[in-house]
């Protein structure tokens, strides 16, 4: 009889023995210290009787099935710390907490876009390399990400302000007053001490937040 294990507990698991693996182990007593799980004989067991992973003498290693499932997770969680951190600029414990979350939630198709969307990264914000994905065998090399930061503009650039995301609300207004919102065309015309940009006929200057 199958060992029912919430799936949550499955999905936690097998990114354990991936990142496990990772770090060059695969020892069970590893994996039981490492993981958070209130019950990692029966958590195994589960693994074991879905063909998730396979235990031999004190090794544990995920099977072609676990393997496939794990590095789905894998992905979508650094996609999504990468997204965060490089997008919305959140803080590295917000990165990693909400990123587990978005793990469970997207889908193949939407994780593909994130993926395209930032460029094809080849590794998170903490350096490990995100297992790649069909979008990105289409590229022989990284492609420039769809969305780049004002700071990385280079000067004499023009683009299309996607999104604004200022560490204070309130300054929404400000900017929406000055002509600079979402679908605006920018020029960057200075970068130090201030950015410069001038849209359509007008030049503003803004303080770096």
């Amino acid at each position: 009889m199958e060992t029912i294990v919430d799936k949550e507990r499955i999905d936690e698991a097998l990114e354990l023995i991936w990142v496990l693996a990772e770090e060059g182990h695969n020892e069970l007593d590893r994996f039981s210290l490492s993981s958070d799980d209130p019950d990692t004989n029966l958590l195994t067991k589960a693994l074991i009787d879905q063909d998730l992973a396979m235990v031999s003498d004190n090794t544990i290693q995920l099977t072609e099935k676990g393997r496939k499932t794990a590095r789905g997770l894998i992905r979508r969680q650094r996609l999504a710390e990468r997204l965060f951190s490089d997008v919305f600029e959140m803080s590295d414990d917000s990165v990693v907490d909400d990123a587990c979350k978005m793990e469970h939630i997207l889908s193949e198709e939407l994780t593909e876009s994130v993926c395209t969307f930032l460029g094809h990264p080849p590794t998170c914000p903490h350096g490990k390399l995100i297992p790649r994905g069909d979008c990105c065998k289409k590229f022989k090399i990284e492609v420039t990400p769809v969305v780049t930061r004002l700071t990385e503009f280079e000067v004499g650039s023009t683009g299309k302000i996607t999104f604004i995301v200022p560490s204070d609300p309130s300054r929404i207004s400000k900017l929406n007053s000055l002509g600079i919102s979402a679908g605006s065309i920018i020029k960057l015309i200075q970068k130090k001490p201030s950015s410069v940009l001038q849209i359509d006929e007008t030049t503003v200057a803004i303080d770096h937040e």
